[in-house]
C-alpha cells in the first residue's frame, strides 16, 4: 500500500472508532438563561403565545424572533453520498452531521442534518418546501444528478428563503476561486483561457455555468464525461434533452471547435482541467497532462482519492494542482465557501442565492490570498478572518441585487458576522476546556 493510500485507510479507521465512542456529532444546549423552572412562564407557556400571535400576522418575524435566522437544513436523499454513491439516507446521516459540524464551527451556523427517505424529486420538492418555515435557509447534499438539478431549480423558484446545492454551488465556487489566482499565476485570463470540465456531473455543469457568469467564453469550454467528449452531434443529445437538459444545453454551448472523441481527446492544447470524475488514481493520465498546454492547471477533485495524484501531475508537466483533500498543497474544498456564504445570506436574512453572488465570494475568497502562489492558490480552513470576510460580500451583494430582508453597510455586516462566529467559537472552546467534551479516546493519535 502506497503512502497516500495508507494515510486514507488511517482516516478510515479513526473515523469509525471515533464515531463509536462520541454516537454523534452535535448536540442542542439553550441560548438563553434559564434561572429557575418560573422562566418557562416566558420562554414557554403562556407567554410565547403572544410571540406566535405577532409572528402570525407578519411572519417575517419569525426571523427576528426564534431561531430561524440561523437555522440550516441540510437536506439529502443519501443517493449520491461523497464518492461511495447511494447509500441511503441513515447511512448519509454521518456525513450531514459532519457537514453541520463545520457550518457551527467555522460560520456559527446551526445547521441541522435532514436525511429523507423519498423516492422521487418531487417527494423531496413536496417534503422541503414543507419545512421552510423552520429554517431560514436549506443546503442540499448529496443527491443523485440528474435529479439534483430539477430540485434545486424548483426550490430556489418557489421557496423564500436560500436555497444552495452544495455538491453544484460549493464545489463550482471554490474551483472559480482557486482558478482567479492559478490564471494570475500563469499569466492568463479567464475569457481567453481553454477550459477542459471532466466529468459532467452536478459539481461540472454548476461550474460551467459559473465560469459563463465570471466571463469564460462557452466556446472555449470542453466538458467530458463517461461517452467522451461532450458535442451536438452525439448519439444521445435526444436522451439527454429529455432527462438533463442543463448538460443538453451546455454541449450546444460549449466546444465551438466541435471537437470529437474520448476524453483524452480534450487534453491536446488545454490550458485548465478541472476534474470532478471518478476517483482515482489512474483516472487522468499523465501523458493527458503532457499533451497540455505549457504551465498547465490541474484541479482533480475526487473524493476520497483524487484522478490523478499530485506528485504525478506535477511530474508530467503541470504547474499548479490543487486536490479535494487537506494533506496536498490547495485543498480545494467547499468547506472554504458555503460557511462564509451561509453566514452572509443568513445575516441579509436573504430570499435567495444566485451566480452573480456566487462570483462575488469565490472573488473574495481568491482576493483573501495576498500572496498567492502554486502551492497557496486558496486560503486554509484555519484562516479565521475569511469566513466573515466572505459573509460581508456575499450579504452585501444580496443587498445590491434586492434580495435581502435586512439591509446594511459591508463593514455592518463583516461585524455582525465577525461576533456571531467569534462568540460561538469561545463558547465551544469554553466548554472544550472546561472538559465537558469527553477528549479524543486513545489520546488522539
Amino acid at each position: 500500500m502506497d503512502s497516500n493510500a495508507s494515510r486514507t485507510a488511517k482516516f478510515d479507521e479513526l473515523a469509525i472508532v471515533y464515531s463509536e465512542y462520541y454516537k454523534g456529532k452535535i448536540q442542542t444546549i439553550p441560548k438563553v438563561p434559564v434561572r429557575h423552572l418560573s422562566d418557562f412562564s416566558f420562554w414557554y407557556t403562556p407567554g410565547v403565545a403572544a410571540v406566535s400571535l405577532k409572528i402570525a400576522k407578519e411572519i417575517d418575524l419569525s426571523f427576528e424572533m426564534t431561531g430561524k435566522w440561523n437555522n440550516v437544513a441540510i437536506i439529502t436523499d443519501g443517493t449520491r453520498v461523497l464518492g461511495i454513491g447511494n447509500v441511503g439516507p441513515e447511512a448519509s446521516l454521518p456525513v450531514m452531521e459532519g457537514k453541520a459540524l463545520i457550518f457551527n464551527f467555522l460560520g456559527g451556523v446551526n445547521a441541522t442534518p435532514v436525511p429523507i427517505r423519498v423516492h422521487s424529486k418531487d417527494e423531496f420538492i413536496a417534503t422541503a418546501k414543507a419545512l421552510e418555515p423552520s429554517f431560514g435557509g436549506f443546503n442540499l447534499e448529496d443527491i443523485e444528478s440528474p435529479k439534483c438539478f430539477f430540485i434545486l431549480e424548483e426550490l430556489q423558484k418557489s421557496l423564500s428563503i436560500p436555497t444552495w446545492h452544495d455538491d453544484q454551488l460549493g464545489t463550482a465556487c471554490i474551483s472559480l476561486a482557486g482558478l482567479f489566482n492559478s490564471l494570475k499565476l500563469t499569466n492568463r485570463k479567464i475569457e481567453e483561457a481553454k477550459i477542459i470540465l471532466m466529468g459532467s456531473g452536478a459539481a461540472n455543469i454548476a461550474t460551467a455555468f459559473l465560469l459563463f457568469a465570471a466571463g469564460a467564453k462557452p466556446g472555449n469550454i470542453l466538458m467530458t464525461d463517461s461517452h467522451g467528449i461532450l458535442e451536438p452531434e452525439r448519439s444521445d443529445m435526444d436522451k439527454l434533452m429529455l432527462n438533463n437538459p442543463w448538460k443538453y444545453q451546455l454541449a450546444i454551448k460549449t466546444n465551438s471547435e466541435r471537437l470529437k472523441g474520448p476524453e483524452e481527446y480534450a487534453f491536446k492544447g488545454a490550458d485548465v482541467v478541472i476534474a470532478a470524475s471518478k476517483p482515482g488514481p489512474g483516472t487522468i493520465k499523465p501523458e493527458w497532462i503532457r499533451s497540455m498546454n505549457t504551465d498547465a492547471i490541474v484541479f482533480a477533485l475526487a473524493n476520497p482519492n483524487p484522478e490523478i495524484w499530485p506528485d504525478d501531475a506535477l511530474a508530467n508537466g503541470a504547474k499548479i494542482v490543487a486536490t479535494g483533500r487537506s494533506d496536498f498543497h490547495n485543498q480545494v474544498n467547499n468547506s472554504l465557501v458555503f460557511p462564509g456564504v451561509f453566514r452572509g445570506i443568513l445575516d441579509a436574512r436573504s430570499r435567495g442565492v444566485n451566480f452573480d453572488v456566487m462570483v462575488s465570494a469565490s472573488k473574495e475568497i481568491a482576493d483573501f490570498v495576498k500572496e498567492p502562489s502554486p502551492e497557496k492558490i486558496v486560503p486554509s480552513m484555519d484562516e479565521w478572518e475569511l469566513y466573515p470576510t466572505v459573509a460581508s460580500a456575499v450579504a452585501y451583494k444580496t443587498v445590491e441585487l434586492g434580495l435581502a430582508r435586512k439591509i446594511d453597510s459591508r463593514e455592518g455586516f463583516r461585524k455582525t458576522a465577525s461576533e456571531i462566529i467569534e462568540t460561538n467559537r469561545k463558547l465551544y472552546l469554553k466548554v472544550l476546556d472546561d472538559k465537558l467534551i469527553k477528549d479524543l479516546p486513545g489520546g488522539g493519535k
